[in-house]
């Protein structure tokens, strides 16, 4: 028998840097009955529009629309899809366009498009120290060095300039999730906001704004996007340096993989180019589905799961009140679907979750996965989102009773 071939010889330079997610190995843990699960941020599938789909998908067909919506599209997305996420752009401060709209799928693909287009090999990018690993996973692939992006260590522009001339390539961007943001549940003010804003006007570099959890606010004043904020400033989404990335899987449905981007016309051109080389276009049935359902309801569903995932953060929080043994500390997220515990410094999450998978049955994220050099090892982070009230209550039980043991 032949000798097999060694692929990894042939792999671009890109591949090592392509790792398994964390999150999409715990996952295949929903499948077994007996386990707990905190740990991937997913919505609670008895929450979608069900019905509202169903008659969507029913209407293409019988009102004649079948022809297009199994036909090839054009790249830029389903032209009454970006018309209305033009409008409800509007009604958070961004007056903006259809031309200022792309669609793609889910906006997973949106933070891959963006780290081809900007990133080269060894070029910067700044991120949240932790920051979303899938923003991570999509950026890695391009090959960039990491910076500490973070408000409070007042890290002036001249320090990233120092760090980028002793590693070579250029600093191209800052990416944040700004709301309720994943793995943390914290929300950037708008404090943060503007200095984010003065930071990329010196650096002279774009900001990927990620916007996936905006719509999940359960308590506090809503704060303007990033994007909005550089309206103000500017007076024209045209001369704006922010590219605001939205979704529609933790508001409709997560399956559909329907997202977008909303940027200055010529930073959309690019990314249509990408599109069309990529993927031609993101499905045509999904993004008609999607603008038949969120135009007929969109605001009466978000009311209805902030209504349910609120009471079941609520019962996480106080759950963790009564049984986290001192030592452990956490945030209270305004919104979103995430809880981030910081555990004593001599407990590292992932050994901490194989006891747990082993003894308590009880699953989360260990924190390591969001730092973008491997540090964080003693945080984890816990899902509140899929859980029923009860079941989160009986989960930090054990996870509570679990850390007692480990920090003796």
């Amino acid at each position: 028998m032949e000798a097999s071939m060694d692929w990894e010889q042939i792999f671009a330079t890109r591949a090592s840097r392509i790792k398994a997610s964390e999150i999409r190995e715990l996952l295949k843990l929903l499948d077994q009955p007996d386990i707990i699960s905190f740990a991937g941020g997913i919505p609670d599938p008895a929450l979608f529009p069900a019905e509202e789909f169903k008659a969507a998908f029913a209407d293409i067909f019988r009102d004649g629309k079948q022809d297009a919506a199994l036909q090839y599209s054009v790249s830029e997305g389903y032209a009454p899809l970006r018309v209305w996420i033009a409008q409800e752009m509007a009604k958070v401060g961004v007056p903006c366009s259809a031309e200022n709209i792309l669609i793609t799928s889910g906006s997973q693909q949106a933070l891959d498009y963006l780290g081809k287009l900007f990133l080269s090999p060894g070029d910067t990018a700044l991120v949240t120290w932790p920051t979303y690993l899938g923003a991570l996973g999509a950026f890695n692939a391009y090959e960039p060095r990491y910076d500490r992006l973070d408000d409070r260590s007042n890290r002036s522009a001249d320090h990233y300039r120092e760090a980028v001339a002793a590693a070579g390539g250029r600093i191209k961007f800052a990416y944040a999730s700004v709301d309720f943001a994943n793995p943390t549940g914290e929300t950037l003010n708008r404090t943060s906001r503007n200095n984010m804003l003065d930071l990329a006007e010196e650096l002279d570099i774009a900001i990927i704004e990620d916007a996936a959890y905006q719509s999940l606010r359960f308590d506090g004043e809503a704060i303007p996007p990033i994007l909005a904020l550089e309206i103000e400033r500017k007076g024209d989404i045209e001369a704006t340096r922010t590219l605001y990335c939205g979704t529609f899987s933790k508001t409709l449905a997560p399956g559909l993989r329907v997202g977008w981007v909303c940027a200055a016309q010529p930073v959309i051109s690019q990314l249509v180019l990408m599109k069309q080389a990529s993927d031609l276009h993101s499905s045509t049935i999904n993004q008609m589905a999607i603008a038949d359902v969120a135009a007929k309801g969109f605001d009466q569903q978000v009311k209805k799961i902030c209504a349910a995932y609120r009471a079941r953060r609520d019962q996480m929080l106080a759950a963790l009140d009564a049984e986290m043994p001192e030592g452990v500390t956490w945030t209270r997220p305004e919104g979103g679907m995430f809880i981030w515990l910081t555990l004593p410094e001599h407990i590292d999450g992932a050994d901490l979750l194989a006891l747990s998978l082993k003894t308590q049955k009880v699953a989360f994220v260990p924190g390591r996965a969001f730092f973008a050099d491997g540090s964080g090892g003693n945080n984890i982070r816990l899902s509140f989102s899929l859980a029923d009230e009860a079941t989160i209550g009986e989960g930090v039980k054990r996870l509570g009773a679990l850390l007692r043991q480990a920090i003796q």
